[in-house]
């Protein structure tokens, strides 16, 4: 996409919403003209956001992106040491680029949170990478769990099994009392399912003043809450979810948004299926319609990493 085609499409938006706006990649650091699309969507009143590798953070990049109106970035560790990083990244030295770069963004003022992919060969370095995040200034704590699509395909003898991802997601859930992080799984749509599981059996109430945003959102935002633009326009449900929904080169944003018959699927859960389809908590959860797509070629089949086995269906 050329500036003037992002104006456009930024414009397009701030017609009919004021979503986030996340400049991710690739490398958006790698674009001449991402400053002037940060302070442009900023100027329209979107919260800007960007996802850079963090060893192209410099001095100036960070003053740069803290004038353009970022308001926070995501940078990735792996690991918590720089050989498990470098490991996990196949990048010699990139755990102390990442270090760097982020040491770069908090003397800008930055905000930023760390991101982590939680595969077999991290999981037992999470807690010590939440320290992490803590110890450097992090202002929050989001885990991914693997989703074999793109790279995550030359990962996915690495993927967790689903009974370490309801295990690591109990674990998450008892974290957001003990760390001064706010803390999000992504890609793990269970969550949401666990959050009510462990809430009821506190005796606790689901709402803002107990949960957060916890409370209001829910786990599969694709096509739903959120949608990813391509380099080259294509629209689709999210990153991992390679299904061309329309290009913004061929017709308006809120034309696709509102009218694609995939995204139109995905908002209407009666058409979900399987155990899907019919468990209590598909309204807060929905499964990771990617990794449904992925094993069955279906994006309205069921979560494949999902040990939860809903209630049977009420009959008269």
């Amino acid at each position: 996409l050329t500036t003037q085609e992002a104006f456009a499409f930024l414009d397009n938006v701030a017609s009919f919403a004021k979503p986030i706006i996340i400049l991710t990649g690739g490398e958006p650091l790698l674009r001449p003209d991402i400053f002037e699309i940060a302070a442009y969507g900023k100027a329209k009143g979107f919260r800007m956001t960007m996802a850079p590798n963090g060893t192209l953070i410099t001095p100036d990049k960070a003053q740069q992106m803290k004038e353009a109106g970022i308001e926070r970035i995501s940078i990735s560790i792996d690991g918590a040491t720089a050989a498990s990083h470098d490991a996990f990244r196949q990048v010699p030295g990139a755990f102390d680029g990442a270090l760097r770069g982020i040491g770069y963004a908090r003397r800008a003022g930055l905000e930023f949170q760390i991101n982590t992919s939680i595969t077999q060969q991290n999981l037992d370095e999470l807690a010590d990478i939440q320290k992490l995040a803590v110890n450097l200034g992090a202002v929050a704590h989001h885990i991914f769990l693997l989703v074999p699509t793109g790279r995550g395909k030359d990962l996915a003898e690495q993927a967790i099994t689903a009974q370490q991802y309801e295990k690591t997601l109990h674990w998450f859930y008892e974290q957001k009392d003990l760390v001064p992080l706010q803390l999000k799984a992504t890609c793990a749509p269970h969550y949401y399912r666990i959050l009510r599981q462990r809430a009821r059996a506190d005796g606790k109430k689901v709402d803002v003043q107990t949960f957060g945003l916890d409370a209001m959102t829910r786990g599969c935002l694709g096509g739903i809450g959120f949608c990813f633009v391509s380099h080259v326009g294509q629209v689709q449900p999210c990153g991992y979810l390679e299904l061309d929904c329309g290009n913004i080169r061929e017709k308006p944003f809120r034309e696709i948004w509102e009218e694609s018959e995939i995204f139109r699927q995905l908002r209407n859960p009666s058409l979900y299926q399987g155990k899907c389809g019919h468990c209590e908590y598909l309204r807060v959860c929905g499964g990771c319609r990617a990794r449904a797509y992925e094993s069955t070629g279906d994006y309205l089949a069921p979560e494949p990493l999902c040990l939860y086995q809903p209630r049977p269906r009420q009959t008269c």
